[in-house]
């Protein structure tokens, strides 16, 4: 791929250039790094003062976006940038991918029933019963617990564990230190102690899922903690026993779910946002960065109850002021009491 001229590249990723099409593309790059022969894209707006002022020797960008065009740099014109230049950065670096076969140090039960394009790398483990379709790649360390079975092309990174019963679908990128199948944190409390619910249920994942690094997604306690196909879900995310997530559902970093809770097609997480039990989150819900949920969303709803950060010499000020919130609020009935506007001010706000 590098080395391609940029007119080889539209035909083979679509769009049009304006300018050399015979210009040798080496490599991509963010526009304020790019150099000769690197290729950088630009969505316009607040990107297009970068674009013009980018060393790249090409730019990728959109219709609306041809008065950037230079006599000594082509355009390579498109309808989507961001999503080619995603396509083309896949192609100019491709992923290292592992040889099929199974490494001499990995332990593999002899039920396991492996396809002849699967590759196992150094001290994988994988246990009785496992499937593993085309195309899966365990790489070192790795754990796929007994009866689990992946779907083709599915890559499990080093040190990644799944539990045993779980599924996953095609494609899926499971990412270093994920755990999947774990027991779910379910105790019955008495005065003697806290007792452990079984967690006998199992984990079912869809196909194109991502699940990143240091992510947990427990077992279900009876039934299936399920992954809607095409859902992403970043580091450090729990995703807690019986819980359901929809299609193409996002969750950002340190986001939580607690069990049993159910979230539709679209919904996305920000950072740290965090579901309570047993609740349901319609299509297309949004909660912010930080959000703590407590009750069901309707389907298309943007919730957020985030705070931002603000001067310290303020947030203390308000913290005090906090404090102080009754005695003033007791002072301010007082006065209206005085002043003869009690009940009409009560009965305006419903107290």
């Amino acid at each position: 791929m590098r080395g391609s001229r940029l007119a080889e590249l539209a035909a083979s990723f679509g769009g049009r250039v304006v300018g050399d099409g015979d210009l040798a593309v080496t490599g991509v790059a963010a526009l304020a790094d790019a150099g000769p022969g690197q290729l950088a894209f630009s969505t316009g707006g607040k990107h297009k003062k970068a674009a013009a002022a980018s060393r790249a020797a090409a730019l990728l960008v959109g219709e609306k976006d041809l008065d950037l065009a230079r006599s000594d740099r082509p355009l390579w014109v498109v309808d989507d940038p961001q999503r080619t230049f995603t396509l083309v950065t896949a192609a100019f670096y491709p992923e290292p991918r592992l040889a099929s076969g199974v490494h001499p140090t990995a332990v593999v039960d002899a039920t396991a029933r492996l396809d002849p394009e699967v590759a196992v790398g150094p001290y994988a483990v994988i246990g009785a019963g496992v499937e593993l379709a085309a195309g899966v790649e365990i790489q070192a360390h790795a754990v796929v617990g007994a009866g689990c079975r992946l779907g083709a092309d599915t890559v499990v990174f080093p040190h990644a564990v799944l539990y045993p019963g779980c599924e996953l679908g095609a494609r899926c990128r499971v990412h270093a230190g994920a755990v999947v199948g774990a027991d779910g944190f379910g105790y019955v409390s008495r005065r003697d102690g806290h007792h452990k619910v079984p967690h006998v249920g199992r984990v079912i994942v869809g196909d194109d899922v991502e699940i990143g690094a240091n992510t947990t997604i427990d077992r279900a306690a009876l039934g299936v903690t399920r992954v809607g196909s095409g859902s992403k879900i970043d580091n450090l995310v729990q995703v807690g026993h019986n819980v359901e997530l929809g299609r193409g559902v996002l969750l950002c970093s340190q986001a939580g779910i607690a069990g049993s809770s159910k979230l539709g097609d679209g919904v996305v997480l920000a950072g740290q946002a965090g579901v309570a039990d047993h609740l349901e989150l319609g299509d297309g819900v949004q909660v912010g960065a930080a959000s703590a949920v407590v009750k069901s969303v309707p389907a298309g709803q943007v919730v957020s109850a985030t705070v931002p950060a603000i001067e310290i010499g303020v947030w203390r000020r308000q913290a005090v002021l906090l404090g102080r919130l009754e005695e003033l609020l007791l002072r301010l009935r007082e006065l209206e009491r005085r002043a003869g506007t009690t009940g009409r001010e009560e009965g305006s706000n419903g107290e």
